[in-house]
């Protein structure tokens, strides 16, 4: 009986114990109530979770792999039969890849032919971070829409020139509302301050004024003449890959090897002088929609 009597108390005293000391919570923080219960109760999910997905794998018997097909197959029946002109691996001499592009264009309107060149420089440094402006001379078959903010008397000799706006304060008025009818925008230095401003409108366009554009001048006459003969702006991008236009399928073989090579004279003289290794990569031709071509490269 003495035994029995021990066991019983010290039973009692442990259940005291329990009772006496209750678990203690922070008032925030990893340990509070909240959080321990909130963790339990994503545990239990998580739990419930896998216990589900165990079942479904286990219900389900596993399918056939999917076929996945060729890239050329899943292009339309045009450019199909387009690319089928093109010789794979082959790099062709310029003359030959403009007159292939021409012929191998499988959209009814009239396609822009594009060239595209991979470049050895690295665009995070600025001696090599290239952008520059060339005048094509055949154009580029796109109608430029040129505006001239300016002083009123520069205005007047910019609408001689051409220019499709010429206003001063005007002009700002409409920049307020949003509107943006040009594709180029042309100012004097002296006017550049006022569409600091409208630099998040401009900018992301590639419309706001720029020096290295040509575009920031105080001969806007010429400025303006350029843009509507055919002045386009290029430069590389965080790829090192620089895009431009070189005119319409409609140009002609002739008008578009003549514009390629303008291209491709202005690009080498844009040669950084730090750069080590090949400064021309691959050069591609290719027309709006249209397959790509190699260029035979002899540009460095």
């Amino acid at each position: 009986m003495a035994e029995e009597e021990v066991k019983t108390i010290e039973a009692t005293e442990e259940v005291i114990e329990e009772v006496a000391e209750p678990e203690t919570f922070a008032k925030s923080g990893k340990k509070s109530k909240k959080h321990i219960e909130e963790v339990k109760a994503e545990e239990e999910r998580q739990a419930r979770k896998a216990e589900r997905a165990a079942a479904d794998a286990a219900e389900k018997p596993k399918g056939a792999t999917p076929v996945t097909r060729p890239k050329l197959e899943r292009r339309g029946k045009k450019y199909q039969e387009a690319a089928k002109l093109i010789e794979k691996g082959k790099a062709y001499i310029l003359k030959d890849a403009i007159e292939l592009a021409i012929k191998s264009s499988p959209v009814k309107f009239d396609a822009s032919v594009e060239i595209h060149a991979r470049l050895g420089v690295d665009p995070r440094q600025a001696d090599q971070n290239i952008r520059t402006t060339m005048v094509l001379p055949n154009g580029n078959g796109k109608t430029v829409r040129v505006a001239v903010f300016a002083p009123a008397d520069i205005c007047k000799a910019a609408k001689a020139a051409g220019a499709d706006i010429a206003e001063d304060e005007e002009f700002l008025k409409q920049l307020e509302k949003g509107t943006i009818d040009f594709d180029v925008l042309i100012s004097t230095p002296q006017y550049m301050p006022k569409l600091g401003k409208f630099a998040r409108l401009l900018g992301p366009k590639g419309l706001m004024p720029n020096p290295k554009a040509g575009t920031v001048t105080m001969d806007v006459e010429k400025a303006v003449k350029d843009a509507k003969a055919g002045k386009v702006e290029y430069r590389v991008d965080k790829q090192a890959i620089v895009h431009i236009g070189v005119g319409k399928v409609s140009f002609g073989a002739d008008k578009l090897m003549e514009n390629a090579n303008a291209f491709f004279d202005s690009l080498k003289a844009q040669k950084p002088a730090s750069l080590k290794g090949s400064y021309v990569k691959s050069v591609f031709i290719t027309t709006t929609m249209g397959p790509s071509i190699a260029i035979e490269n002899i540009y460095n």
